[in-house]
């Protein structure tokens, strides 16, 4: 079957594929499915309902294309590769991704190197991501670009003539108008995001502070409509603008946590740590994401309250990222510097305050942590969501645990009512906040827990899904073929139907 013979298919366009591919040492290549929120978010929808996932899979090795056909077979969607050079990713994706618009986002004033190398890079890379899409779709099918690495695909698309419908959503903050536009190359970003028929954000916030970067470009522009989905009138065009929080698939994690296996697991990881109050943090190396300052709560904690040494313990899990930055190096190797302090300074006869871990772990070891964890501490300087608060409230299938929250991660929007929140930047406010949910009584504990659960089942990953096609074109996401309609030589994999009806 010829692609573009079926008409209304789901697209989503990504920077990278969500799969990882390795050589082993055996000199195979070998692929699995990535980790990081937007594989989380959107693999499960891909699954129920079918399409195609277009991307870079990460590498330029020889034999990739192969995987990811294998791949797509075992997904149940199809995965249509980019090429890219190592000279287009070292500019588009460490260059200008990475040194400008992931700090500015971020509202991390540091230098940024503006070289208009990086700009071409840019450009020219987002090109080759709008050749892959037009070459595979036809304009029944509605595409969907994500984040900050592509926003140009839907302009470069409308210049070669396609009329698709296509929508954006950015999973990273959008930043207040002074930070967006000290980048040279503003006015030419909100022109391309303009193109898009739907521009979703994480949180009302985010949207408010496009809409006013607009305004400072174009001052006659001017927004039509209140609630959730809102039209922006700017230099003769108009986009919907959306707030959608991404949400997770509750019930799959809840069922996993739920195992036997996973039980047990979790009873062994609290045995091995004398069933202690357990912290837990699980966090992608990264500046964004405050581990230095929560571990200087800790060691504040204890200071201020010395009736918790011995009575506490914290196991930070960080995930390797970027290594090849110097940044992210000196902030790995200050980490490891705290994390040896504070067990210096406090540790005694069978207790040791902090228990790190630099690798990435199993979905396995990772819901079995968050099962285990008294509290989890999720406390980003800055974040557009993050799904680590959302994972360990679905797995506390026991509605025990504490919700330790930052007031700048996008969770906040949805859960401040309910989860212990901090501001990241006040040590002292933070080490308060451990004490406190040490002394948190269950009951108290149960009733926050109960109602942020109830939040997420209801806002899934289904819903974000359906709330950003609804706003898009009002359809949703079983509107379109499942994927054995679409792609000849795949395995059959619609699962059963599935009800994404609010409150279900």
């Amino acid at each position: 079957m010829n692609p573009r013979d079926t008409k209304r298919r789901f697209i989503v366009v990504s920077n990278r594929l969500p799969l990882s591919i390795k050589r082993g040492e055996n000199g195979e290549l070998t692929a699995s499915q990535g980790a990081g929120g937007l594989v989380t978010a959107l693999a499960p929808a891909l699954k129920n309902r079918g399409g195609m996932w277009i991307g870079w899979p990460g590498t330029s090795e020889e034999g990739a294309l192969a995987m990811c056909r294998t791949f797509s077979r075992e997904a149940g969607y199809l995965l249509h590769p980019v090429a890219l050079t190592d000279a287009e990713v070292a500019g588009f994706y460490r260059g200008f991704s990475n040194e400008i618009l992931w700090p500015l986002f971020h509202e991390f004033q540091m230098p940024c190197n503006f070289f208009p190398a990086y700009w071409e890079a840019y450009r020219s890379a987002n090109r080759k991501f709008m050749e892959a899409t037009a070459a595979v779709t036809t304009d029944e099918d509605f595409i969907w670009v994500h984040d900050y690495h592509l926003m140009l695909v839907a302009g470069m698309l409308k210049e070669l003539g396609r009329t698709s419908r296509t929508g954006f959503f950015l999973h990273i903050p959008f930043p207040p108008a002074d930070i967006f536009l000290k980048i040279p190359w503003r006015k030419e970003l909100l022109d391309a995001l303009l193109e898009y028929d739907l521009i979703g954000f994480q949180t009302v916030r985010d949207r408010r502070n496009f809409s006013e970067s607009v305004k400072r470009v174009y001052p006659a522009a001017t927004r039509k409509g209140r609630g959730q989905v809102t039209t922006l009138l700017a230099n003769g065009r108009s986009p919907r603008l959306g707030a959608f929080p991404i949400g997770i698939d509750f019930r799959a994690f809840a069922r996993e946590a739920a195992q036997p296996k996973l039980q047990e697991a979790a009873r062994d990881i609290r045995s091995a740590l004398g069933d202690r109050f357990l912290l837990f943090g699980a966090d992608r190396l990264d500046y964004t994401k405050g581990v230095p300052q929560r571990l200087e709560a800790l060691r504040a904690a204890f200071e201020r309250y010395p009736e918790l040494r011995g009575k506490i313990c914290l196991v930070q899990v960080l995930v390797p990222s970027r290594e090849e930055v110097p940044q992210y190096l000196a902030m790995k190797k200050e980490i490891e510097q705290l994390v040896g302090e504070i067990n210096g300074r406090y540790s005694m006869l069978g207790w040791v305050p902090v228990h790190f871990a630099y690798r990435n772990l199993s979905r396995e070891n990772l819901i079995a942590s968050y099962v285990a964890a008294d509290m989890a501490l999720v406390t980003p300087l800055r974040d557009g969501m993050n799904l680590v608060a959302k994972e360990y409230a679905a797995c506390n299938t026991r509605e025990t645990g504490i919700l330790c929250l930052s007031e700048f991660a996008g969770a906040a929007m949805e859960l401040h009512r309910h989860a212990l929140m901090v501001n990241p930047f006040d040590v002292d406010g933070m080490a308060a906040a451990i004490r406190d949910g040490v002394r948190m009584d269950v009951r108290e504990r149960r009733h926050r827990m109960r109602a942020i659960r109830t939040i997420l089942r209801r806002y899934d990953i289904y819903w974000w899904v359906n709330a950003f096609l609804e706003g898009a074109f009002s359809t949703h996401l079983e509107d379109f073929p499942p994927c054995e309609a679409n792609w000849a030589g795949l395995d059959a994999t619609q699962g059963p139907p599935w009800d994404v009806s609010p409150g279900k």
